[in-house]
């Protein structure tokens, strides 16, 4: 058991270090598709490798005009396969030009509204460009099957919305690798690309926190040199906004992430960079004060 000193001293976190989550925030990629937007906040810290590939792939443009490729009702939904390309003979699909594969980096379990890399079976460093959003909580299969399948990010906000829309959508068997491709407006006659699920933009925000479904997760400097992933939930908004830490979200980071929280402990005070609140607006310079070191609850005193 940890005993907790009431005073504002670094141990009010130090003794979480080996709690253990997949909470933190890093980059997030919002993707504008025709069913609507949604967002994926990436996990930079915990899988560099898979994030960076992932990266590599939407700065490449090769998910701008890509599709949904693969639909499996209550299970996932998976794009980065294809995309659609103009051609003498007018639009068509063309697979994405890929990357080498990458090595696996299985950490975080398949949970429902996880995304994850695609990969050929039997060989778990496999993965390329083809990813995949867990309808549901698919960690008894997918995280034992081929070294595990690396989740390196998850749907924040209300794009579960758009996900589930998708993965409700009828399904078409156009050959090969797209044998289940979710279509839009068909009645079982000839399908053209204005059918299919496409992704028109990816944009890519760098936030130091995230505020999504009442919890606000990012990476913060308690001051010995170490960092944290840690997930404060909103606990009350009148007459002020008070945040309470998560216990079981601590998770002691491998190292510290450039964009990242600072607590204070001197004054209690904890200072957060940037959050994104939803798809298109960033706060900055949220501070908060710790106003109870037992349950740990922070006041939100100002943001800009």
């Amino acid at each position: 058991m940890c005993l907790i000193p009431t005073s504002y001293k670094t141990t009010l976190f130090a003794c979480l270090f080996f709690l253990a989550n997949n909470t933190q925030a890093n980059s997030i990629a919002c993707f504008n598709t025709n069913m609507g937007q949604f967002c994926i906040e990436l996990f930079e810290t915990q899988t560099p490798l898979t994030t960076a590939n992932f990266l590599n792939y939407i700065n490449s443009d090769a998910y701008t005009n890509g599709i949904f490729h693969r639909s499996v009702r209550d299970f996932v939904v998976q794009g980065g396969g294809f995309k659609i390309i103009d051609s003498v003979d007018g639009k068509k699909l063309s697979p994405v030009n890929t990357f080498t594969p990458i090595t696996n980096e299985f950490k975080i379990s398949n949970t429902r509204g996880t995304v994850a890399m695609a990969k050929l079976s039997g060989n778990p460093n496999s993965a390329t460009s083809q990813w995949f959003v867990n309808l549901a909580d698919n960690s008894l299969n997918l995280d034992n099957q081929n070294g595990g399948f690396t989740v390196f990010g998850r749907v924040i906000f209300d794009g579960m919305e758009v996900i589930d829309a998708i993965g409700k959508l009828p399904i078409a068997n156009l050959g090969g690798s797209l044998a289940a491709t979710p279509t839009i407006g068909t009645s079982g006659s000839s399908i053209s690309t204005d059918n299919l699920v496409q992704i028109t933009q990816v944009e890519v925000t760098d936030a130091t926190g995230v505020f999504s479904e009442s919890a606000l997760t990012f990476a913060v400097d308690i001051g010995t040199g170490e960092a944290l992933a840690v997930k404060l939930l909103l606990i009350g908004d009148k007459p002020a906004y008070v945040f309470e830490l998560d216990p079981a979200s601590v998770t002691s980071l491998p190292s510290n992430p450039v964009n990242i929280a600072t607590f204070s402990s001197e004054n209690g005070q904890l200072h957060i960079p940037s959050v994104m609140i939803n798809a298109s607006t960033v706060v900055k310079n949220v501070k908060m004060q710790l106003n109870d070191a037992n349950s740990f609850q922070f006041t939100l005193l100002s943001y800009e």
